[in-house]
């Protein structure tokens, strides 16, 4: 029989056993909170549930929640990797998402087959290029990311402000004109009755796509192994020819790309525009995403989902309790997750050295 140590000793035990006691202390706390506001929590968490998991539509709305979020995940996990913060994954999807809806808007003449990844492609490039920019004054000049990037953020929104606002504007509204009907990528709906009218589309499948993808670069190619390497011991990989700076480029720019695409589920996949504040912050939770994931490729994939569960329950029982509390349960869970986390590493430390 395995000891408690042996089993302590896997990253998916232990991210298992605090996601579920991190869940059960915040349904704990949210319970304390439902009753001091004066509402019965056996009807806000059927509720919850009813309007999340309990119909088609609500299915189809916490993955449409989820998608971006998978995109802004793995842009995080990607720079922690290589040890390297990137806080800017906010602009990073707005440039990208601009730049996908800029290249539907001329894409009308094209053919589906070149429309979608001309587009897609865009989005990458767009959300590369401002990955690239913080990353290159970091190789170059050493100025700290953390601050690159927040800066990075403002630019990014001031410039799509004007562009919108004064290049690529419809009257009274605050987004682009609508790209090429050759660009869309189908909802679910179109496929199946089941997710009628609800927003999910083919970019959760790309999102999916691109975990599996990020994992076998991370894991099996030889630039993935030199950013881990990066990461883990940035003096020894040094002195094993590994050029620091040729990482952190290489790294921001694959960052921002998949930040990039985020454009693909709400551009492509739901408005068929660009709007501004469209994001509602995937940018900045996506951190929190590949955090309770550890950075693993595959993990965020459930974390997102739990986050967009979360996104779209809080709207669900807005009726019945405020929606800032439904942000504050979600605050919860994060820190409940990381404390756990933590109480388990060191637990696994113990049991190792037999101190327990």
């Amino acid at each position: 029989m395995m000891s408690p140590a042996r089993l302590l000793e896997r990253p998916s035990v232990r991210s298992t056993l605090s996601a579920f006691l991190a869940l059960a202390v915040s349904i704990g706390i949210s319970t304390v909170l439902i009753l001091l506001v004066g509402r019965d929590p056996g009807e806000v968490y059927d509720l919850f549930i009813k309007g999340t998991l309990g119909s088609p539509y609500g299915v189809g709305q916490v993955l449409f929640k989820a998608t971006p979020l998978i995109y802004t995940g793995l842009a995080a996990a990607i720079c922690f990797k290589a040890g390297l913060f990137n806080i800017g994954a906010e602009g990073q999807l707005t440039i990208g998402a601009f730049c996908t809806a800029a290249a539907g808007f001329y894409s009308h003449m094209l053919p589906p087959f070149l429309a979608i990844p001309f587009c897609l492609l865009a989005g990458i490039i767009g959300g590369g290029i401002w990955g690239l920019l913080p990353g290159m004054l970091k190789a170059f000049f050493g100025v700290h990311e953390v601050i690159n990037t927040i800066m990075m953020n403002f630019i990014a929104a001031g410039l799509v402000n004007f562009l919108v606002g004064d290049i690529f504007s419809v009257p009274a509204t605050v987004h682009t004109p609508d790209i090429s009907g050759s660009s869309f990528l189908p909802r679910f709906g179109a496929f199946s009755g089941y997710f009628t009218a609800s927003p999910v589309n083919v970019s959760i499948l790309l999102a999916i796509g691109t975990c599996f993808l990020t994992y076998f670069y991370i894991y099996r190619t030889v630039p993935g192994y030199e950013t881990r390497a990066a990461g883990l011991n940035p003096n020894a990989s040094l002195f094993a020819g590994i050029r620091p700076s040729r990482v952190i480029i290489r790294t921001f720019f694959i960052s921002g790309a998949v930040a990039g695409l985020v454009g693909s589920n709400y551009v492509m996949g739901y408005k068929h525009y660009f709007e501004l504040g469209f994001s509602e912050g995937a940018g900045f939770i996506g951190i929190a995403v590949a955090l309770l994931a550890r950075n693993n490729p595959i993990v965020i994939i459930l974390t997102a989902l739990l986050f967009g569960l979360l996104e779209y329950g809080s709207l669900t029982i807005n009726t019945m309790i405020p929606k800032e509390l439904a942000n504050i349960l979600q605050a919860i869970v994060i820190i409940s997750i990381i404390v756990l986390t933590k109480i388990f590493d060191r637990l696994q430390l113990r049991l190792g050295k037999g101190g327990v």
